[in-house]
């Protein structure tokens, strides 16, 4: 043991000066970490504050309960539109039309069927037959795309347009 603290005193200036350098580097590293985190500090500051001193947390919980409101909006607009679609597909929205001539005697087409169907193809047809005398009116009820009643050709003719109606547009057929 006496032989190392002997070999350590012939180096302790050296070890002394090693010493010194090391301090120096750690103090060097030290000063520049600490200037880092400075420069760090400034730009988070700087980032925390918006244009008018408040806090981009605070506007960004504003924006985040903004997007929750419109969110909420959108889901009571697709209830909505839920609703509408329910009753559009109930409603007689198809139509079809066919103008003929009754009777040998009367010219003009002034009879017609109307055909008119909901989503489910079910509905009514009317049949109005003119004469020379009267017009007559004959509803038939429809239910999905038939009739308990037996139906004119034209009455059979106005149902396929209606059960066609909205597919020429769409390319349904």
């Amino acid at each position: 043991m006496e032989q190392l603290i002997s070999a350590l005193g012939n180096y302790s200036g050296i070890l002394t000066l090693l010493l010194m350098v090391l301090c120096v580097v750690l103090l060097v590293i030290t000063l520049s970490l600490q200037m880092s985190m400075k420069r760090l500090d400034r730009k988070y500051r700087s980032f925390m504050k918006g244009a008018d001193g408040g806090s981009i947390e605070k506007e960004l919980l504003k924006s985040l309960k903004r997007i929750d409101k419109f969110a909420k909006v959108q889901d009571d607009y697709q209830e909505e539109l839920d609703r509408i679609r329910a009753v559009q597909a109930q409603s007689l929205h198809k139509y079809g039309v066919v103008k003929y001539d009754a009777f040998d005697d009367v010219g003009g087409k002034l009879s017609f069927v109307l055909a008119l169907l909901d989503d489910n193809d079910s509905g009514i047809v009317l049949n109005a037959v003119h004469s020379k005398e009267n017009c007559f009116l004959y509803v038939k009820e429809i239910l999905k795309g038939e009739s308990y009643i037996m139906l004119s050709d034209e009455e059979i003719q106005a149902l396929r347009i209606a059960k066609r109606y909205g597919s020429e547009e769409l390319g349904l057929d």
